[in-house]
């Protein structure tokens, strides 16, 4: 694996920073900083590691941006996640993503020109076009207006029979906002139905609960949503979607991330969309990682991980293609941006043994995403990727400390193997545990993902290497929805809403560790740093000038 055409891989020496040191690089997920408070897990949590991080030398730590335009997305008011996170990390330059892909794409009328669009629309004529994806303004998975000009778009080119199929959030929004949500995609479908386009929305269900699956960790979650969106069953059938979700909703325990499936019927009680041969469907997710379980399902003929049923002839694309290693789907709406010469690549290229670790839920994040959104090695010689099995069939909460302790001790071990020059791990914690909103478990996880930094920091300190410390987003710093003065925001019966989404908090980052050069230190002239500076400054603490055209190193180095 690697960049094709005629690149220069050697990379200069650094002119004051040696090479041979061993830096520890870790990334906490889901870890922000934020004002203390009762609602702030990592202020809430004992975390002496991190806390001696931050509390020692002034110039060693500091703050970075990660969300928005830092990673690439359309506004200040967009949340970083993992995938963008960890793209800005590896890559070292800021690209368009997601969301700002999509949008410029809509924007320019670019998405009708390309293949994708012309593949589905041969659909159009005779069959039926299906949506299916988040319906949301998360801005991490989908965005609600995307899908509202695509329902235009398309109408406008020639489809004559619609069919959506929802996925309710919850997680990245407020839990209770689908109903507001399917008010809306509700009202866009009545206009079009006005036109005389046929189109309505034809199954839906919760996101964890159906379809969005990632990393091959439960494909029941997958089936759930192919039984409801292929074959038009599943347990609950309605008359039309705001009854759905209202209805599932005021059942005890119910919350939009884990609604369970349904269908919508007619008055005979048929299914008003099953998707059948000849038709065109779309999944409008702009996010990849939980759209791969759902794309092989819709697009491999050789499948084996559940009884499809029926598999119907169909004209399928991605929003956008989601796994570019597996070509998957091999059409989509909107080209991926083109990541090229990543930091990964060049050190590979250079000589630098890397050793990368994590457990399922975030493994590609320190793999694939930080390589570029890349499958496999560079060079297998000097790389080892190590993949800790998440829990499955259970949420995070019940299990807050998840895999950071065995992430933690692979890491050691790699550190005080002495065949590694960089030994790179995300601790999933802080995010996973967030995403449940539940406060005392995700104080538990704070707690376990700072020990697994200790253990790490330890074992540099043996081997007098460097560590690098940072985060890829907020979660876990902030855990109530706020009202525009601050203060944590009550619904209308007067209860604390508890936020299970990522943030717009800049990150941690640290640096230290025996083998760090005296006169190291994080410069002050860099105007708004962000996670795409530290791939520059990891180069310069492996001893090279980092390419031209990366964003600024975080570090400079003064005599002393």
């Amino acid at each position: 694996m690697g960049s094709s055409g005629d690149v220069n891989w050697k990379l200069a020496d650094h002119p004051k920073l040696p090479k041979g040191k061993t830096i520890g690089l870790i990334v906490l997920d889901g870890w922000g900083e934020s004002d203390p408070d009762q609602y702030n897990c990592i202020h809430k949590a004992p975390t002496p590691a991190m806390d001696s991080l931050k509390n020692g030398r002034p110039d060693t730590w500091r703050l970075i941006k990660a969300h928005g335009t830092a990673v690439g997305l359309p506004s200040e008011d967009d949340m970083g996640n993992s995938e963008v996170g960890h793209n800005a990390l590896g890559a070292g330059r800021i690209y368009a993503q997601g969301a700002k892909l999509v949008d410029l794409a809509l924007a320019s009328g670019k998405i009708y020109e390309d293949e994708g669009f012309k593949y589905i629309s041969q659909s159009f004529e005779k069959g039926t076009v299906h949506l299916i994806g988040l319906l949301s303004d998360g801005g991490v998975h989908s965005r609600l207006d995307q899908v509202q000009l695509l329902l235009k778009g398309f109408a406008e080119r020639g489809a004559k029979r619609i069919r959506v199929h929802i996925l309710t959030d919850g997680r990245d929004v407020l839990d209770g906002s689908s109903v507001g949500f399917v008010e809306t995609l509700e009202a866009d479908l009545a206009a079009l139905r006005s036109k005389g386009v046929d189109a309505q929305v034809a199954s839906g269900g919760g996101r964890m609960y159906v379809t969005m699956d990632r990393y091959e960790n439960d494909w029941s979650v997958v089936k759930r949503g192919w039984d409801a969106q292929v074959l038009g069953e599943a347990p609950h059938k309605f008359k039309s979607a705001l009854e759905a979700v209202k209805t599932l909703r005021a059942e005890p325990g119910a919350n939009d991330q884990y609604l369970p499936p349904f269908v919508i019927v007619d008055d005979s009680g048929k299914a008003v969309g099953p998707i059948v041969d000849g038709d065109a469907v779309v999944t409008f997710n702009f996010r990849a990682d939980r759209m791969v379980m759902h794309a092989k399902a819709l697009e491999y003929e050789d499948f084996d991980k559940f009884d499809r049923v029926r598999v119907p002839k169909i004209r399928y694309a991605g929003m956008l293609q989601y796994d570019g290693e597996l070509k998957l789907p091999s059409r989509y709406l909107v080209s991926p941006p083109l990541i090229d010469r990543t930091s990964g690549e060049y050190l590979a290229h250079n000589g630098v043994r890397t050793f990368a670790c994590s457990e399922t839920v975030k493994f590609g994040h320190v793999t694939f995403f930080w390589n570029g959104n890349r499958s496999g090695y560079f060079n297998e010689k000097l790389e080892e990727y190590v993949e800790i099995p998440s829990d499955s069939g259970i949420s995070f909460n019940v299990q807050p400390k998840m895999k950071a302790l065995e992430i933690a001790e692979k890491a050691r071990d790699a550190i005080l193997s002495g065949k590694f020059d960089q030994v790179r791990v995300n601790l999933p914690n802080g995010d996973m545990v967030g995403h449940t909103g539940d406060i005392e478990a995700t104080v538990v996880a704070c707690e376990a993902a700072d020990r697994a930094v200790r253990t790490i920091l330890d074992a540099i300190e043996q081997v007098g290497g460097i560590y690098v410390v940072t985060a890829d987003h907020g979660n876990a710093e902030d855990m109530v929805k706020r009202d525009k003065s601050g203060k944590p925001a009550l619904d209308k019966e007067g209860n604390l809403q508890i936020l299970t989404s990522h943030t717009l908090k800049p990150v941690p980052i640290a640096i230290g560790g025996p083998g760090l050069s005296a006169g190291v230190r994080f410069r002050q002239d860099i105007e708004t740093p962000g996670l795409a500076n530290v791939a520059a400054t990891v180069m310069n603490l492996h001893g090279f000038v980092a390419p031209d055209d990366y964003e600024t190193s975080l570090i400079e180095v003064v005599d002393k």
